[in-house]
């Protein structure tokens, strides 16, 4: 089950107003119920539930009241705030003989009735297959991904404005899948959000940048940094502070030449928490960055209270300074704050030669993107450097031989 116009209302009034709905929507969800059947909250505005029915009939009636039990408007002081439940059904063992797939497939019948019109519900169809099977085998091969080594990091090198020394490297996740090929984040972190994988991923990311960092500082690229980005379920896991210090001791890293991103969206979701996790993690050394700042909703408030050493400017903005319009100017007001907060500045998605003579000029630190360099294996940056070492060594030669 999901809720239609949730994002709305969290855009439009802030997390404080839809935390007090989603307590509200609870509370009418638990109304058809009668203490009968177990529901529950798995992130986000999405719930399951569980129920013993004897028919389908009856998983149609009870659907039906759940939906119902939405429709009148909610009062959150001072506001009147109107969503609507969009339902998927799965039936054990019709539509799936273990909690996965039924969970799958309830999903893709959810989405079926989002597609549709929402506000209402639809038992799963074999018509709805394709692509729930597709994103079933999907979600089973990447249980095995770790275990058969098929993720690998790429490395987007992070230069000195305007063009270099490299500082650092951001750290990019990638799936080598046996069939479909390499795959971006984009295209099974959803998954592993959902089946709370993503936390084993992470972890895994984590030691590898900090073991390939390693490597880098042996070669005599002591000050080179690596960035991670953190999801926000792994944000919040309870052993994420014991995971990092783990990692960095293992691979002989200094706290500091670690940083890790998170999205703007992330940190003022539960901002106190935030604050307070980011603040541990600081204070054993470790940086933290302000992803895709200028995509949410700050308060200015908890930014300024939240321990980050860095803001990254995301590439919408950046992309927007090569089109008429706002953009130098929103681009321009995220500087100024950055510099008012004495935090360092990395511009992101820097694409040509303006964007990159503008954000230097504007004061940005840091920046990244493909002008000045792609993602790249670490095999790759490790045969440039043999490369120009070998290079350097032979300029050496020949002004002796001269």
């Amino acid at each position: 089950m999901d809720l239609d116009g949730f994002k709305t209302v969290n855009d439009a009034y802030g997390h404080d107003i839809g935390d007090k709905l989603l307590v509200a929507v609870t509370h009418r969800l638990n109304q058809p119920l009668n203490g009968q059947f177990t529901l529950a909250r798995i992130g986000g505005d999405e719930f399951v539930l569980l129920a013993e029915v004897s028919a389908p009939d009856e998983a149609a009636s009870l659907a039906s009241a759940l939906v119902h039990s939405i429709d009148a408007p909610f009062t959150i002081d001072p506001y009147e705030l109107v969503v609507t439940l969009s339902v998927g059904i799965a039936l054990y063992p019709l539509d799936g003989k273990n909690e996965r797939e039924l969970m799958f497939n309830a999903d893709a019948a959810m989405y079926h009735t989002k597609h549709t019109g929402r506000n209402g519900y639809h038992f799963f169809q074999p018509s709805m297959n394709m692509l729930a099977q597709t994103q079933l085998q999907l979600m089973n091969d990447l249980w095995l991904a770790l275990e058969r080594q098929e993720l690998r990091l790429v490395y987007q090198p992070k230069f000195q404005a305007p063009a270099g020394p490299i500082v650092g490297f951001e750290a990019l996740l990638r799936w080598h899948h046996p069939k479909q090929g390499v795959l971006n984040p984009d295209q099974f972190l959803p998954l592993a959000e959902k089946t709370g994988l993503i936390v084993a991923i992470g972890s895994w990311v984590i030691s590898e940048a900090c073991r390939q960092l390693h490597e880098w500082h042996l070669q005599g690229y002591a000050l080179w940094s690596v960035a991670v980005n953190l999801s926000a379920l792994q944000f919040e896991q309870p052993g994420l502070v014991d995971t990092i210090r783990q990692s960095l001791a293992r691979h002989n890293i200094r706290p500091d030449l670690l940083i890790l991103e998170i999205t703007e969206t992330t940190a003022m979701n539960k901002p106190e928490q935030s604050v307070a996790i980011l603040t541990r993690l600081t204070e054993m050394g470790v940086k933290a960055s302000i992803d895709d700042f200028g995509t949410g909703y700050s308060s200015l408030l908890y930014l300024k209270r939240l321990p980050a050493c860095e803001l990254k400017i995301d590439r919408a903005f950046v992309h927007e300074l090569s089109a008429a319009g706002d953009g130098a100017t929103i681009v321009a007001a995220i500087v100024a704050l950055a510099k008012a907060l004495n935090l360092q500045i990395v511009a992101e998605g820097v694409e040509n030669e303006t964007q990159q003579q503008f954000l230097t000029q504007l004061g940005c630190h840091t920046l990244q993107g493909f002008l000045l360099g792609k993602p790249r294996t670490a095999e790759e940056i490790d045969r440039d450097i043999l490369d120009s070492t070998n290079t350097f060594i032979r300029s050496i030669y020949n002004t002796r031989q001269k």
